[in-house]
């Protein structure tokens, strides 16, 4: 049966690609107010799709934008596959940046350009479409339940208890994740481990004002300099955070995977170039890979204080703050190092200022085995839709659903992506690959039949 399905999929790529086109050109911005009614336009167009593949489909309401839930009849003695994705979009700013309008789906060098091209709605639409085509052919060979949200660009808010309060209903053997990458062009992947995430915010004050740099300078510690001073000593000359503890739980590389990655044909000088450095840095004794895929990091983010307009202002800002990411590996614990970032702080502040240090948010990491079961069938279905045998990688972010849905439904995820490195995911002039979109349908077609084999 998946060869007719796949026959079905072949046909169809022109009216697939037409599709994507509608669902690319709904302004889906979850962030931004004035797309309140887009965002349910959005949803409702998801919806549509899935009802016309004859799945029973809910519109469900959140305190902010819709869910979007639907399942075919689910069958006893069939496992269950749990399908994630999202339609919201990031904003479009810079607008002058693109080559064409966000919301104008263009094809030109074999890809789509739009917003949301790769993240998520291409993925998505390749799930919906290989949904249709098995659909048309008597019917999935599994039990599936859909989950697109409309706010995962804006930190799933009201997923956890959206979960919590419908976990009956979203019960499954396993969950499928597409919101990641193919390791390069001709060489799809499975991601089996993510990065988790600690994201800080560190305030300094000191006097009550601002105050005239030439009247008080030299007679008050300046919160610019101070927070300068403590952030510049979160990471060594070699690339190791500083942080008290921060390695203490961390699983090193195993020689298999260093040595795998070693054979990948990934160009440094290559990478170096598009992202537009001199040179590259990072922790020592690692490679690029490495470091981006299993190594914990610490970034500041952003830098506010004193007078950033035009000209010159001589004064001495009253208050300044930062805000630092860390992104983690297994088995780092994101509580404890929260914990470890403020105690730091503080203990390298002097007695002048007063300091605050606030956690924004924080998710574990994830690290799925490679020899499991859905991992073996997902790399399997990924052959049949792209043509060769997958790699094995590590992403360097962080996909907070797959830590939900192993705290809440007790379920893993195979993290089963398609889009390219190349993409430009959340910047100006974002594309998905023809290609990716054609071999991302086959292989979800792929997969729904490959999973039917896990045991129920």
């Amino acid at each position: 049966m998946l060869d007719e399905v796949l026959k079905t999929i072949d046909g169809r790529r022109h009216q697939s690609l037409e599709m994507l086109k509608q669902f690319l050109a709904i302004p889906s911005v979850s962030t931004k107010p004035e797309h309140k009614d887009d965002m349910l336009r959005c949803a409702t167009w998801v919806a549509d799709q899935l009802k016309h593949a004859a799945l029973e489909v809910s519109i469900l309401q959140t305190p902010g934008h819709p869910i979007v839930v639907a399942k075919n009849k689910h069958a006893a003695g069939r496992p269950t596959v749990l399908v994630y994705g999202h339609y919201d979009v990031q904003p479009v700013e810079p607008l002058e940046q693109w080559k064409t309008g966000p919301f104008e789906p263009t094809v030109r060098d074999g890809a789509i350009y739009a917003r949301g091209a790769a993240d998520d709605k291409g993925q998505v639409w390749a799930h919906i479409e290989a949904v249709t085509a098995w659909q048309a052919h008597g019917g999935l060979p599994v039990n599936i339940t859909l989950l697109i949200e409309g706010e995962e660009e804006i930190g799933s808010t009201n997923l956890k208890p959206f979960v919590q309060r419908y976990a009956n209903d979203l019960k499954a053997d396993v969950a499928v994740v597409s919101d990641t990458n193919q390791f390069a062009r001709g060489i799809p992947a499975i991601t089996y481990g993510l990065r988790g995430l600690v994201y800080m915010e560190v305030k300094v004050t000191g006097p009550a004002y601002d105050l005239h740099s030439g009247l008080f300078g030299g007679t008050v510690a300046n919160p610019a300099n101070v927070l300068c001073k403590i952030l510049g000593t979160l990471v060594d000359e070699d690339g190791r955070v500083t942080v008290d503890g921060f390695y203490d739980d961390v699983i090193k590389l195993t020689p298999d995977e260093r040595a795998a990655w070693a054979q990948l044909p990934f160009d440094e000088n290559a990478y170096r170039s598009e992202i537009g450095i001199p040179q590259l840095f990072g922790e020592k004794d690692y490679t690029t890979l490495e470091r981006k895929w299993a190594r914990p990091t610490c970034d500041i983010n952003g830098l506010t204080s004193g007078y950033q307009g035009p000209g010159a202002k001589t004064v001495l800002p009253a208050t300044a703050s930062a805000k630092v990411s860390m992104r983690l590996v297994p088995n780092q614990d994101p509580a404890k190092i929260a914990a470890a970032f403020e105690r730091t702080i503080r203990s390298r502040a002097p007695e002048t200022v007063h300091v605050e240090v606030h956690c924004h948010s924080q998710t574990g990491p994830v690290l799925v085995p490679r020899q499991s079961p859905g991992v073996q069938l997902a790399a399997e279905a990924l052959q049949i839709g792209f043509g060769v045998k997958p790699t094995f990688m590590r992403e360097g972010g962080s996909i907070p659903v797959v830590l939900l849905f192993k705290t809440e439904l007790a379920v893993d995820t195979l993290l089963v992506g398609f889009g390219l490195p190349d993409d430009r995911v959340h910047s100006p002039n974002e594309k998905f690959d023809l290609d990716a979109l054609h071999g991302g349908t086959r292989t979800a077609a792929a997969l729904y039949q490959n999973l039917a084999k896990l045991t129920a």
